[in-house]
């Protein structure tokens, strides 16, 4: 039988929502330890750059990305929770020591095990848009250039 306390399958989207918003304290630096218990080992994590699977694998990535942030914060405009999954739809700002601040706004979903815990999670965002796009001097030349080639 399952572990209640480290599943995701029995809570609400407000519970979720509130899980995942303390992810991220009040200096802006993230602490995932309080979410870890809701993913499985096997996790499998894919988003624009990198797939990266098993849990301690999973929690390496995530110190790579607060070493690289001065401050992180994370806004979840919306949390929808099915049988299987979880879609959130995010904002997450990311402040710099020598470059200005960035915000990419992005998807994830989140995909359980039977047992309710995170299986996989797979972010989508516009990695490149959103970076280049706080640039002041390259945003421009970086949309002239996605309009001419994609449409």
């Amino acid at each position: 039988m399952p572990d209640e306390r480290n599943s995701l399958s029995h809570l609400t989207e407000g519970e979720v929502r509130d899980l995942w918003s303390k992810t991220y304290n009040r200096e802006g630096k993230p602490d995932w330890s309080n979410i870890s218990p809701y993913y499985a080992e096997d996790i499998v994590f894919k988003d624009s750059i990198q797939e990266v699977r098993g849990l301690d694998n999973f929690k390496a990535m995530c110190m790579r990305l607060t070493d690289r942030c001065q401050q992180l914060k994370m806004h979840l405009p919306s949390v929808v929770k099915g049988p299987d999954c979880i879609s959130i739809e995010w904002e997450m700002t990311m402040m710099f020591k020598r470059y200005p601040s960035s915000t990419l706004y992005g998807t994830t979903k989140l995909e359980l095990d039977e047992a309710g815990r995170i299986q996989r999670q797979r972010d989508y965002y516009d990695l490149w848009g959103d970076i280049f796009g706080n640039i002041p001097w390259f945003a421009g030349p970086y949309r002239r250039f996605m309009r001419r080639k994609f449409g």
